[in-house]
């Protein structure tokens, strides 16, 4: 499973790195940047709640 950023999308809320801080990266404005790309079993709970956290849909997981 991928985790992949539309940075267009993204409003630099930082929601998205409460639930999975190893995977995502804040910039120093708030903005995200995915540090794993490759979502392994272990990480899939939380990419999927740092997906669901994000206001704007700039996260999504593909299969």
């Amino acid at each position: 499973m991928k985790l992949l950023l539309d940075s267009t999308r993204c409003q630099g809320y930082g929601l998205c790195q409460e639930p999975a801080p190893e995977l995502i990266d804040l910039d120093e404005w708030g903005y995200a940047g995915v540090r794993v790309t490759e979502v392994t079993a272990v990480g899939a709970d939380a990419a999927e709640a740092a997906v669901a956290a994000c206001p704007n849909s700039a996260l999504r997981l593909v299969k």
